[in-house]
């Protein structure tokens, strides 16, 4: 199954030089915990960072700087780990698992943000699979109980 299918495409974007101010409203308005930092290329919106709720608790609010002051570019995850929409699922784990993230910015062929991909959303599709497996070996028991008596 391709990463399209179970990311969410309803990603909230900031530009880099929009405040952690207003980053931090956005994710109160939409109750998430990051979003995406995305440059404008030519009307492709390509993804350049991350900020996270943590992000603004350790880099703005710890250290007591100036939310209004401070920019979303300022203090976005500056190596952005991206992946292809076509790309499978256990794949998308595998890598994920590899460069230590729990956000994943899914792109299309041309590099623009089309959804994002998170630990979360892994865990309910791998939760939902597991209980299907589940059912079938109950099923598998009872035909078997039936059968046999």
């Amino acid at each position: 199954m391709p990463i399209s299918e179970i990311c969410n495409r309803e990603v909230i974007i900031v530009q880099p030089d929009d405040t952690v101010l207003e980053t931090a409203r956005l994710m109160r308005q939409h109750h998430v915990g990051d979003v995406v930092v995305v440059d404008d290329r030519g009307g492709v919106r390509v993804p350049v960072g991350i900020v996270t709720d943590r992000d603004l608790v350790v880099e703005v609010m710890a250290p007591e700087l100036d939310p209004a002051a401070i920019t979303a570019g300022d203090i976005m995850v500056p190596e952005l780990v991206t992946m292809k929409e076509n790309t499978g699922v256990f794949e998308a784990i595998r890598y994920m698992r590899a460069k230590g993230v729990r956000r994943l910015p899914v792109v299309d062929e041309s590099g623009g943000l089309v959804g994002i991909l998170a630990l979360d959303d892994l865990l309910e599709l791998l939760a939902e699979e597991l209980l299907d497996l589940a059912k079938l070996v109950k099923s598998e028991q009872k035909k078997e109980t039936v059968s046999r008596r």
